[in-house]
């Protein structure tokens, strides 16, 4: 009989469980060395493998029982949101699962009937509808509408169908933009709303007095010829070009507002206005 080799091509593909090893030859101690990466209780990959949230999921995937289902932010990554789906991994299970917790797994207890679950990406997930749902109602309003924001200008569910769906979605959904391009635009209209200020159109095509396309603003009020602008980190990259077509925005007879965040701040409740307030003063 050949020796059993140190690296098991079996083992290569993705996480693998104490037992699978033992399957190919190997114990726990020949995975205590640098070519293996332990990443669960008795759960391990090969350290050639890059560390990404599939491998993390895979991983997380062979600790939970068949009835689970990933949720939550989670999920969202998994429908394709651009949502942070590892911190921590979210996964719901029936209410009769007799699951404990898990470490490095934030798991929910609830009802999960199988018509609120899909295969995505070949695991499965909550319906992108049942996934909104769940985190609207643990958001913040403001927090809320970015997320479906980004959910329907991403184009992964209808607005018709958001619509339809009970519960907390609903004071959410008549909120929300598909046409917002950024979760600081959401942000943004949000601080505008709430503060008592008429709902602005989203990503509003200008023309000038010759009918030639200047420039799209984030949010615009057409009565007073007003927009407002969020600049973001990637402002800074293209300084020349977002003042060029600031002018032109200008020329055409638009007020314009641009805003800025507060350093190492993700909340608009502090920002910087190269303007005059005045108009938005007006307008309450």
């Amino acid at each position: 009989m050949g020796r059993v080799p140190l690296i098991p091509v079996q083992l290569t593909h993705g996480p693998f469980t104490l037992n699978e090893a033992r399957g190919v030859g190997l114990d726990r101690w020949h995975l205590q060395g640098a070519r293996w990466r332990r990443i669960g209780p008795t759960t391990y990959v090969w350290a050639g493998l890059e560390e990404t949230p599939a491998i993390k999921l895979a991983a997380a995937r062979l600790r939970l029982p068949t009835t689970a289902a990933f949720s939550g932010r989670t999920a969202a990554w998994l429908h394709g949101m651009d949502i942070e789906p590892c911190d921590p991994i979210e996964v719901t299970v029936p209410k009769t699962s007799g699951i404990s917790a898990r470490s490095g797994l934030a798991l929910r207890r609830a009802a999960l009937p199988e018509t609120h679950v899909v295969i995505v990406r070949g695991w499965r997930a909550t319906s992108i509808t049942r996934t909104l749902a769940d985190l609207c109602g643990r958001l913040s309003l403001t927090e809320a509408v970015v997320v479906l924001d980004m959910a329907l200008h991403s184009r992964i569910v209808d607005l018709k169908v958001l619509k339809a769906w009970a519960g907390k979605l609903r004071p959410v959904v008549s909120l929300a933009e598909p046409a917002t391009e950024s979760p600081m635009e959401s942000r943004l209209r949000m601080l505008l709303v709430l503060g008592g200020l008429p709902r602005p159109q989203a990503q509003t095509r200008i023309h000038d007095r010759q009918g030639r396309f200047v420039g799209r603003l984030d949010l615009y009020y057409p009565e007073h010829r007003l927009g407002l602008e969020y600049d973001g980190a990637i402002h800074r990259d293209r300084l020349a070009e977002d003042n060029r077509r600031q002018n032109l925005l200008l020329g055409a007879g638009v007020r314009l507002l641009r805003l800025l965040p507060a350093i190492s701040s993700g909340h608009l409740s502090r920002l910087s206005l190269r303007c005059e307030p005045c108009w938005l003063d007006a307008m309450v």
